[in-house]
């Protein structure tokens, strides 16, 4: 297994050569440097630790300082560790890149969701409206909190509070693209987070391994010709369609 670190840019599509309409998540992983290798000998466990996107010198604390100067690269903002051993191979120093993935691959995706602050329980819970009659004083109220012995809320009772801001991975997407010299991923369909959040893009943990038969993608040079070659696409399938 192995993974990187990344910013989630945003979404758009893409197009196969016979005319399908992928949507597509677009992630910006670049260079993330080895900083430290975790042995069972010195710390207790194995892990390769990984730093991701320069900060500012003055930001570091000296334990930080002293640990990429070891690495000889800048300061990083973002720093995680994974525990697999494919990447035991790395050493201090190097770089993991975005061709460490190839088209086709299936990939578990972690992102922090966006916030949405503090909901009541029909946002947060999916819960039923109460009567909208007259006289009804239960519109969107929490309801009935539980029986009249013990005189307490049971545990796990859904009531309302902070919705979202929470670490969540979806698994089993597939990379459809891997730009080298742009340091992007495309991934199949939405990943958790906000534009510009931290994600981890990791192997697929059901399907260690698994890489499908990547599909032929329209290549296009100008923002003309995305045009041009959609009209195109889009026409082949109307066509298609009505016969």
């Amino acid at each position: 297994m192995k993974g990187i670190l990344g910013r989630k840019i945003g979404m758009t599509q893409v197009f196969t050569t016979d005319g399908k309409l992928i949507p597509v998540t677009v992630v910006e992983a670049t260079p993330n440097v080895v900083l430290q290798k975790k042995t069972v000998a010195t710390d207790g466990y194995e892990a390769v630790q990984v730093g991701f996107e320069d900060k500012r010198e003055k930001l570091a604390n000296k334990p930080e300082q002293g640990i990429f100067a070891k690495a000889n690269t800048a300061p990083k903002r973002f720093i995680k560790e994974f525990r697999y051993d494919e990447m035991m191979s790395y050493e201090v120093g190097q770089e993991i890149k975005v061709d460490s993935f190839v088209a086709g691959e299936v990939v578990d995706v972690t992102g922090t969701s966006k916030g949405k602050g503090y909901q009541g329980v029909i946002k947060r819970h999916g819960q039923k409206i109460g009567p909208k009659g007259h006289g009804s004083g239960a519109h969107r109220i929490v309801g009935s909190m539980g029986p009249i012995a013990p005189n307490r809320i049971a545990p796990g009772k859904k009531l309302p509070g902070q919705m979202g801001n929470v670490t969540r991975t979806v698994q089993n997407l597939e990379v459809v693209a891997v730009d080298v010299e742009n340091n992007v991923l495309l991934i199949s369909g939405s990943i958790p987070g906000p534009k510009k959040g931290l994600v981890v893009v990791k192997s697929g943990i059901k399907a260690d391994g698994k890489v499908n038969e990547a599909e032929d993608l329209i290549i296009y040079e100008t923002a003309e010709e995305i045009v041009e070659n959609t009209e195109e696409v889009v026409a082949e399938v109307t066509a298609e369609a009505a016969e």
